[in-house]
């Protein structure tokens, strides 16, 4: 089985960025996350309204699926996961999930989403993110990038945390 690998954190964080890399570097297919939004939610965010857990859910079950049904290979998804919810919700459909979070301050990440083309998402919603951002460090099978690394170091820290760290596994419950 190959690993499955999630690329999280705040909008303008590079998620895209690193998760290409990543999965060119694995061998891995990437899934990008935000191609999965459904149409009302890309609306709701276009017109500068925030998502709530309900708008979120089916995507995050849809996307959880998709990581569970890739077997034989590796996988990399892109996917803000910015609640410990989300990421445990993608935890319990793909056991053995990983995440990378990259790390980024909330100016920077404004500033690289207002330079954006072309996408869905206004810069107006980052506050609402880091609002919602729960930090994932300390959790399992997290580790952590620094978003203003250039992408090739961020790439070479992530491979080479999971050289060091095993999977990690969900534990069965005795008989």
């Amino acid at each position: 089985m190959g690993s499955k690998l999630v690329v999280m954190g705040v909008s303008g964080c590079g998620k895209s960025s690193l998760g290409a890399a990543l999965a060119q570097a694995l061998g891995s297919r990437l899934i990008e996350g935000d191609d999965y939004h459904p149409q009302a939610n890309q609306d709701k965010m276009q017109q500068g309204v925030a998502l709530t857990d309900a708008d979120r859910w089916p995507w995050l079950d849809q996307l959880g699926a998709m990581v569970h049904s890739e077997t034989a290979r590796s996988v990399v998804l892109t996917c803000s996961a910015l609640k410990r919810s989300y990421r445990d919700r993608l935890r319990m459909l793909a056991p053995g999930l990983q995440f990378v979070f990259i790390d980024i301050n909330e100016a920077e990440a404004r500033a690289r989403v207002g330079a954006r083309q072309g996408h869905f998402f206004p810069a107006q919603l980052v506050a609402d993110q880091f609002a919602a951002l729960q930090p994932p460090l300390g959790e399992p099978g997290v580790f952590r990038v620094d978003a203003l690394l250039d992408i090739d170091a961020q790439r070479d820290a992530v491979l080479q945390q999971l050289a060091a760290a095993p999977i990690p596994t969900l534990k069965e419950p005795a008989p």
